[in-house]
């Protein structure tokens, strides 16, 4: 280096000194994301209070009867509330019951909190004993995300939990993984990194659900930009949704769940 003449010396100190600074803010970030990490995982976040499946009936006696069932992770539960009315199934079958043509719905659950889509199957099959429902409304992919699941591998366990229930003569609505970087429980930037995959999986999610013949909504670009305005949308921990932001989902879903009962016989 010494035979350099003194400007191109200067030029290599300084590349020398950039790659450094380079190295060392890229693990200077991977150390910040890793820490976060560590963070989001020891929080203290809440748990299911209304036991691990969700059972009522809702509507006047006599009106035509809907079938609707759960799937999917802590949202098919409602995890973050304590009374059935308030998680999105109970709000779902509240609208569906009040709405034009009001239904009585027999609303339950096979949610599992913590699920990813590779339990999807085990959950078709709970939903498939006994009385066929009409609606399946699917939750999924928060999970998947968080466990670093690969896009296209996580869809395709969906895909084929939709294929399924779709060839049993259920309908079937999937709400694909929500905006993850509205969580407030995860700090940035880590929290834009788990956007950003969250997007990628709800993506893929799209069109697995397609080809396998059921409807999507993308509760992302539908709520995600509630949840990032109104803190009030997520529950004490930050991370679930309270009732209000169960609401938001309900009604973002709504329309397609209204949708897939009218293919349903009425009697």
């Amino acid at each position: 280096m010494t035979g350099l003449p003194p400007g191109d010396r200067v030029a290599a100190r300084v590349a020398r000194t950039a790659a450094f600074s380079l190295l060392a803010g890229a693990l200077g970030g991977a150390a910040v994301l890793a820490g976060e990490a560590v963070v989001a995982r020891n929080r203290r976040y809440a748990q299911p209070e209304l036991g691990l499946a969700l059972r009522a009936t809702v509507g006047r006696a006599g009106a035509p009867p809907l079938r609707l069932v759960l799937l999917g992770d802590s949202a098919a539960l409602g995890v973050g509330v304590d009374r059935l009315g308030d998680t999105i199934g109970g709000q779902l079958a509240e609208l569906l019951a009040e709405g034009p043509g009001g239904r009585q719905v027999h609303l339950s659950s096979v949610g599992v909190s913590g699920s990813r889509s590779t339990d999807l199957a085990t959950q078709v099959a709970r939903a498939l004993l006994g009385e066929r429902p009409d609606v399946a409304v699917i939750l999924v992919g928060a999970n998947d995300v968080t466990g670093m699941r690969r896009p296209a591998e996580a869809a395709a366990y969906l895909g084929a939990a939709v294929h399924r229930l779709r060839h049993a003569g259920v309908e079937v609505v999937v709400g694909t993984c929500p905006d993850l970087g509205a969580v407030r429980a995860i700090a940035a930037p880590l929290r834009q990194v788990v956007g950003w995959l969250g997007r990628r999986v709800a993506r893929a999610q799209t069109g697995a659900v397609l080809d396998a013949g059921g409807t999507v909504v993308d509760l992302a670009t539908e709520t995600g930009p509630v949840f990032r305005a109104d803190a009030g949308t997520f529950c004490h921990d930050g991370y679930h949704p309270s009732a209000d932001g169960y609401r938001v989902w309900a009604h973002a879903l709504l329309p397609a769940v209204v949708a897939a009962a009218a293919v349903t016989p009425r009697h």
